[in-house]
């Protein structure tokens, strides 16, 4: 093995000097081999097995030495075999340079040979044109006397043969433009110049026919059946010419002057710029104003009437691919969308926007319209779109809303200004069949808001809740009104009552809540249409009339009330007093005022009509207690004690005599009758007591009154009494109506000795 290594690699005979890289390469290869040997025959017996690793490193090297020795010779084969081609490649080519070399010597003898030959082609050019021109001497003869004959055919209206003639020119022209060159074409084109304008000519009495096709169609369709011949003949020559060209793409063929020409796309276009002039000139001058809808239902017929020719005469006298039933409807669709989106934009009142917004969302689509059965299978709004927009609708509502209500506002204002009017007539309101008092303005506001729903509702019920939200809303400004209107009415009687009092006063406050019960029963009935509706957006808007009729009503019943306290003023200043202890005529005076005002109290619908008298038979015992808290009486014995409390309970017998309610205030009186009448002072807590328990509201200084109008109560039970209420002072129970609250007790007077004088 080391004398292997030794040894090393032989350079090969082909090289004349070693590599640098063999030489780097077996370098590397005998440190490798030092370094396996030092690890394999490290110890001195390792040394036997020496020769097992030579015979096998000579077998691996005898192995890759034929390796190589294949892989050059494959190599070298390789090279040889290359070398062999490139050698066949270098004679072919020197073959192919020759005959190149032949080739051009005779297209130089043959060029010389081609330029006689000039001559001879443009002899051959010009006697082509000659013949062209000669075979077409007679037509070219005939073109003028053509033209003018054809021209007279059009204006004859001879259409059909004007159209056969003008085909055959145009073939001529045609036919002598293939024959000659490009270079005469414009000559060819001057000559036939009568020819454009015969298409001209043509295509303007064409298209005047078919615009008059509906007149046509009742009268004589032959015109109109030439016309659509020679449209469709004119289609037959586009696509026939087109096809050509397609066919011969690659020869760029020019096609025929004047084609495609396309008449059936503009037979189509006539027909919609005749259906939007003859919709232009229906009522057209009348359009705006109160002729709106007089314009809309002109439209209507003169569609219909159309549309029923267009079915029954015009569509046999069209092939059957045309439509034109289909097609009309479209032409006469896209016309009342641009003439509905014109007048939209227009400043239209509120019977115009009606007369719009029905039209398009309920005649149109009717039966009497586009709803027929015949016309559905052939319409398809869907595809076309509405005739306004959803937006455009939207905003067209939101106008009719504002105009009905400035309409309304307007309408309101003027029942509220005749409602304030009728308050000053020298007579008692008008009284109904339930023998209640009432004025117009209910009745004109609730037919006035009840007919514009109904008349929203003809649209939709979206416009319905729109019109009933605003509606309501301008109740609730109208009733904020009415509340100022009562009020200043109820000062001005109070202010003129000693000068020139109006005696139906009374009758027109009583009017005025019964005006309330009927525009709250009205209100609720529209509430109850906005509440069938699935959103409840309006709720809030809605409770907002309530609650000014609630506050309408509570301010009249307080005038009434009012009224009343001025009536019993006069025998309130004589009640408890020495004269109404000896005289029976005050409370019975009392009771003729309060059974008057009780009859005038059923004029009053209910539930105000109870609601009166019971505040009626309040406000006379709240007076009542006012006045004994005053202590214009103070009794000076029992006996004293004794008239005061019978005459008490007397008035109270007689007071709930006349006043006959469900609440029963005067038991008050009669308690309080009770105490006065009390014999031992001692017992008086214990009546107290029982006093307060039905009535927690009563304060110290009204129980100290009463002891004062007794006389008679000694200091400790008053103290007594006086330290039980601070103790007590019980809650009020729910429902309760406190009665003591409303009565103040009058401050004492109390005397006092100025500092700058003396005390007497």
């Amino acid at each position: 093995m080391l004398s292997f290594i030794k040894e090393g690699v032989k350079p090969c005979s082909f090289c004349p000097e070693v590599w640098p890289e063999l030489e780097r390469a077996e370098c590397l290869a005998r440190g490798a081999a030092l370094k396996w040997a030092s690890g394999v025959f490290c110890r001195p017996e390792h040394l036997e097995r020496l020769g097992q690793y030579r015979k096998r490193e000579s077998q691996r090297t005898a192995s890759i030495h034929s390796r190589l020795k294949s892989v050059v010779q494959s190599y070298l084969e390789g090279v040889d075999w290359g070398l062999g081609q490139l050698r066949e490649a270098r004679a072919e080519l020197r073959e192919v340079s020759h005959d190149l070399h032949k080739a051009d010597l005779e297209s130089r003898k043959n060029s010389e040979e081609v330029t006689t030959l000039e001559t001879l082609r443009e002899i051959s050019v010009s006697h082509r044109q000659l013949l062209a021109a000669v075979s077409n001497l007679p037509r070219l003869y005939k073109v003028r006397s053509m033209v003018l004959e054809t021209e007279r055919l059009v204006e004859s209206r001879r259409l059909l043969e004007a159209h056969a003639r003008l085909m055959e020119l145009e073939r001529w022209q045609d036919e002598v433009l293939q024959q000659l060159t490009s270079e005469d074409e414009e000559l060819v084109r001057n000559y036939f110049s009568g020819v454009g304008r015969l298409v001209d000519a043509l295509a303007k009495e064409l298209w005047a026919v078919v615009g008059s096709g509906l007149s046509l169609a009742c009268q004589n369709p032959t015109l109109f059946v030439s016309a659509v011949r020679i449209v469709e003949r004119e289609e037959a020559l586009d696509q026939m010419f087109l096809e050509e060209r397609r066919s011969t793409s690659g020869q760029n063929t020019p096609m025929p002057p004047g084609r495609p020409r396309c008449w059936r796309d503009r037979f189509f276009k006539v027909m919609e710029e005749a259906v939007s002039a003859r919709f232009r000139s229906v009522s057209y001058l009348h359009t705006r104003g109160p002729g709106l809808a007089s314009h809309l239902s002109a439209l209507q017929h003169c569609i219909m009437g159309d549309l029923s020719t267009v079915r029954h005469f015009l569509e046999q006298c069209v092939p059957s691919h045309y439509r034109l039933t289909r097609a009309y409807l479209r032409f006469c669709h896209q016309f009342l969308q641009n003439h509905l989106g014109l007048v939209s934009g227009w400043e239209l009142e509120g019977g115009e926007i009606f007369a719009v917004l029905n039209w398009v969302l309920h005649i149109y689509n009717s039966s009497e319209m586009m709803g027929e059965p015949a016309l559905v299978v052939e319409l398809d709004i869907d595809d076309m779109g509405p005739l306004i927009s959803q937006e455009g609708l939207e905003q067209l509502q939101n106008k009719y809303v504002q105009k009905v209500r400035k309409s309304v506002s307007e309408w309101m204002h003027k029942a509220l200004e005749v409602e304030l009017t009728d308050w000053q007539r020298d007579q008692e309101p008008d009284i109904d069949h339930e023998g209640c008092y009432h004025t117009s303005l209910p009745t004109i506001i609730a037919q006035m808001l009840e007919e514009n729903a109904r008349v929203a509702l003809m649209i939709s019920e979206s416009l319905r809740d729109q019109t009933i939200q605003m509606g309501l809303y301008e109740m609730e400004n109208l009733l904020s009104r009415f509340r100022d209107a009562i009020i200043v009415f109820g000062k001005e009687h109070r202010r003129d009552s000693a000068i020139n009092s109006n005696k139906f006063y009374l009758h027109y406050l009583l009017a005025c809540i019964n005006n309330c019960i009927i525009l709250k029963t009205s209100t609720e009935s529209l509430q109850q249409q906005l509440c069938s509706f699935p959103s409840n957006r309006y709720s809030r808007i809605s409770l907002g009339p309530l609650a000014a009729l609630d506050r309408a009503v509570r301010k009249a019943c307080r005038l009434v009330m009012d009224h009343l306290l001025f009536e019993l003023q006069p025998h309130l200043q004589e009640l408890l007093s020495r004269t109404w202890l000896d005289q029976g005529e005050v409370t019975q005076n009392m009771c003729g005022v309060l059974e008057r005002h009780c009859e005038f109290y059923n004029r009053v619908r209910q539930p105000c009509r109870q609601r009166l008298k019971e505040e009626c038979q309040w406000l006379t015992v709240v007076e009542y207690v006012r006045t004994l808290m005053q202590k214009r009486v103070v009794c000076r014995n029992s006996d004293e004690r004794n008239q005061l409390a019978q005459r008490m309970t007397q008035d109270a017998q007689q007071l709930r005599d006349h006043l006959q309610s469900m609440v029963n205030p005067t038991a008050l009186i009669t308690a309080l009758a009770d105490i006065i009448s009390l014999k031992d002072p001692n017992m008086l807590i214990l009546m107290i007591s029982e006093l307060v328990s039905k009535y927690p509201d009563i304060s110290e200084e009204h129980v100290s009154v009463l002891m004062d109008v007794r006389g008679d109560v000694p200091k400790d039970v008053r103290k007594s009494v006086i330290d039980f209420l601070e103790q007590s002072a019980p809650p009020l129970p729910q429902g309760y109506r406190p009665i003591f609250t409303e009565i103040l007790v009058p401050s004492s007077r109390i005397q006092f000795c100025l500092p700058t004088a003396k005390c007497t």
